[in-house]
């Protein structure tokens, strides 16, 4: 099957590369000419593991190519992917839609037979029923239907979930156009992999509803680390208590500064809008981002307190800043909210990060970035654990204490217990919910 993927972002160069895989003809488009001389070269403009040598497979097989020219790529194809950015709308909190509705726009213009136009993006309910009207307007000949197809991809793991989902969700209004769903996703559905059809509505919801969700467990967990602290608990293994419970769950228990990336932060907000301008406010949701937004500041003031309740003059090793460990994103990363404020309060911060730098040296002025651990630590009065890379779970950490000026340790991600830290030499120590 003949496949156009409108965007080259994360979901869209994560979703065409493994459709190829499927043995799908896919051409992938962007506006940037630069981002598409990069991908023929067969560079990969973001880091997800394992994505380069499977782009470079299957644009080795010829089943995936990269282009600009948006009318060639949709000439033909059987289903045409928009997965362009849907950013949160400034001064609302509502998803811009802008980049959806102009590419539904070319897409309808380039049409030349049938075609379902699919929805990757997170868009609000409703967005689809709008493509269909936008194409319908700027085409009244087009043959072609729409589809919502939402992705649940994790950052870091993206290519695993998008082989071995733990379902792939699909809004259709038409027969035709669940055929046609059906048979890009066949490989899946052979595997035994959960197919849900639905309406599009329902498909867009389950997005929202989903990572909204995830959100609330994270802001749940972080609030009973609160809790934890104040009355002699340990959270990790509160966490380990309640999930262990089927209902419950152990995934997306595990206390911190706050959640952040492409998703949560968007989608919830999103979400809070959605639910008031339909009158019926989602009060969880809304609650779930007012705890986020608190557990960044109470995790400033654990620093400042190791810092003997100033910044002013102090040197701070930071290691992590990317929202997650396994990707270069920064975006809503806990780091910009917690580093900023060191740099602000006088502190000299040095950073560690395995793929963070690219983004980070334009969202993190005025701090000094480091390749190792240990150069950082050297003559530091703080260190702070802010991203559980793989690379920080097993550090010297008696290496780490002889080297500071004040053998202090923030362990913002629960990695080392207390009794680690002082037994290797650190006079001070503070996790989270511990």
């Amino acid at each position: 099957m003949k496949i156009a993927m409108i965007g080259t972002g994360y979901v869209g160069l994560v979703s065409g590369v493994c459709f190829s895989d499927f043995g799908h003809d896919v051409v992938c488009v962007d506006k940037l000419p630069e981002k598409i001389a990069m991908l023929e070269r067969g560079e990969v403009p973001i880091f997800e593991p394992g994505l380069d040598s499977l782009m470079a497979r299957n644009v080795d097989a010829g089943r995936l190519r990269f282009t600009t020219d948006l009318a060639r790529a949709v000439d033909g194809a059987e289903a045409v992917f928009i997965a362009v950015g849907t950013p949160t709308r400034r001064g609302d909190g509502h998803a811009d839609l802008t980049y959806v509705m102009a590419a539904a726009e070319e897409v309808a213009q380039a049409l030349t037979g049938y075609a379902v136009i699919v929805t990757k993006s997170t868009v609000p309910v409703g967005t689809n029923r709008k493509v269909r009207q936008v194409v319908a307007t700027a085409n009244p000949e087009a043959r072609f239907d729409v589809a919502s197809n939402p992705e649940f991809l994790r950052e870091g793991a993206a290519i695993e979930d998008f082989m071995k989902p733990d379902r792939v969700v699909v809004g259709v209004q038409s027969q035709r156009a669940a055929e046609v769903m059906a048979d890009i996703y066949r490989p899946l559905y052979l595997r035994d992999f959960p197919i849900l059809t639905t309406d599009l509505e329902s498909a867009e919801m389950i997005k929202y509803a989903a990572n909204a969700f995830l959100a609330t467990k994270i802001s749940f967990i972080n609030e009973i680390a609160a809790l934890c602290e104040r009355v002699g608990a340990d959270v990790k293994e509160v966490a380990r208590g309640i999930g262990l419970d089927g209902r419950i769950g152990n995934k997306f228990l595990h206390a911190g500064p706050g959640y952040g990336g492409s998703c949560f932060p968007k989608d919830t907000s999103a979400l809070a809008r959605i639910g008031q301008d339909h009158a019926v406010p989602q009060s969880i949701v809304e609650t779930v981002i007012r705890v986020n937004e608190g557990v960044k500041a109470r995790m400033i003031e654990k620093l400042r307190d190791l810092c003997d309740d100033s910044f002013n003059g102090k040197t701070v090793a930071v290691l992590g800043v990317t929202f997650k460990p396994n990707t270069d994103d920064m975006r809503e990363a806990p780091s910009l909210t917690i580093i900023p404020a060191m740099v602000g309060g006088g502190a000299r911060v040095r950073v560690v990060d395995p793929q963070g730098r690219r983004e980070g040296e334009g969202l993190l002025p005025g701090v000094t970035w480091c390749n190792d651990p240990y150069l950082a630590a050297q003559d530091a009065d703080l260190l702070v654990i802010l991203t559980e890379w793989n690379e920080f779970r097993a550090l010297d950490l008696q290496r780490l204490a002889s080297r500071m000026a004040h053998p202090r340790l923030a362990d913002l991600r629960n990695i080392y217990s207390e009794k680690d830290a002082r037994r290797a030499g650190f006079d001070a120590y503070t996790g989270v919910g511990r």
